[in-house]
């Protein structure tokens, strides 16, 4: 590979997931509005978001590719955020309790360089089982999920609070979806596998 790769985003868990794909990388911590905007619907707003996650890094890095991404969930038609405090995450598990909740990732492939950006956004669904309030709050205090947007962590415990899982990667559910990024990934010119 000749041009080195950014991660714009210092979340271990983004980082975890590329570091899958076997290829060097840096991060970094992106500057930037996550406000949305007005009548702004999931996908574009994560979309939106990973881009200028991406962009806010070119000056400094204008020869790599600079990977960018941005999740939120949306549940009862309302996007949700990180719920910050545990009565906050508790309330949010108790309302997606036997329903259905979907994820948008949105992923950023851009070089500033060429002025080549590539930019989509992933979905993915996740089917709650009916919780019991005691469920919600043993799983609260045991994982404390209160940076994670839905109020869970599928790479651990959160795991048992799901009936099923639907989309395409799994690891979309974790911040990084790597199927598509791979895909981006090909179309720059990198192939992991090459």
């Amino acid at each position: 590979m000749t041009t080195p790769l950014v991660l714009a985003s210092t979340s271990p868990f983004r980082q975890a997931l590329l570091s899958k794909l076997g290829l060097p990388f840096i991060t970094a911590a992106p500057v930037c509005d996550e406000t949305p905007l007005p009548d702004e619907r999931a996908p574009q707003l994560v979309q939106r978001l990973a881009l200028a996650k991406a962009q806010a890094l070119a000056t400094t890095y204008p020869g790599h590719w600079i990977i960018g991404s941005d999740q939120v969930c949306v549940l009862d038609g309302h996007i949700t955020g990180k719920p910050h405090t545990m009565e906050r995450a508790c309330a949010q598990l108790a309302q997606a309790s036997g329903k259905a909740i979907t994820f948008y990732t949105g992923l950023a492939l851009v070089q500033p360089a060429s002025a080549q950006q590539f930019v989509l956004y992933e979905p993915f669904t996740v089917h709650f089982r009916t919780l019991s309030a005691q469920e919600i709050n043993h799983y609260v205090e045991r994982e404390q999920p209160l940076q994670c947007a839905g109020s869970f962590k599928s790479e651990g415990l959160g795991i048992c609070l799901f009936e099923r899982l639907a989309g395409r990667d799994p690891n979309t559910l974790i911040g990084l979806p790597l199927i598509a990024l791979n895909g981006l990934l090909m179309k720059a010119g990198i192939n992991p596998l090459g």
